[in-house]
C-alpha cells in the first residue's frame, strides 16, 4: 500500500511539473501574443499565417479544462486511498484495544478471585 501511495505521489509530483512546463508555455504563448496585439496590422498576419487567435484561445482552455479534470480525478484517488488507509490502521488500533481490554477484565476478575480466596 506504502508502494502506491508513494507512487501516487510520484505521478502527483510528476503531474506539478508538467503543469510547471506547461504554464511556462502558456505565458511565452501570451506574451507572444501580446506582441501581436502590438503590431499595426495584425489581421494580415492572421490571415498570412492562417492563424485563427481564438482557436488558440479555445485549445488552450480545453486543455486547462483536460488537466483539472486530470488532476482532480488523481486528487480523488489519492484522497480515497489515504482514507482507506486510515480507516483500516483505526480499526486495526480498534481491535487490538478491544483486545487489551478483555485480558485487563480477566486479569482483573483474576484478582477479585486470588482476594477473594485469600479472606477465605
Amino acid at each position: 500500500m506504502d508502494k502506491k501511495l508513494d507512487q501516487l505521489f510520484e505521478t502527483l509530483l510528476d503531474v506539478k511539473t508538467k503543469m510547471d512546463l506547461l504554464g511556462d508555455k502558456v505565458d511565452k504563448i501570451e506574451k507572444r501574443l501580446n506582441g501581436l496585439g502590438k503590431v499595426d496590422s495584425i489581421e494580415h498576419r492572421v490571415t498570412s499565417n492562417q492563424i485563427d487567435i481564438t482557436d488558440i484561445k479555445e485549445a488552450l482552455e480545453r486543455m486547462e479544462e483536460l488537466q483539472n479534470e486530470k488532476i482532480e480525478h488523481i486528487l480523488k484517488g489519492v484522497v480515497e486511498s489515504l482514507d482507506h488507509k486510515s480507516t483500516r490502521q483505526i480499526n486495526t488500533i480498534r481491535k487490538r484495544l478491544d483486545s487489551h481490554l478483555l485480558m485487563m477484565g480477566r486479569m482483573e476478575e483474576d484478582v477479585l478471585i486470588l482476594k477473594e480466596e485469600k479472606n477465605q
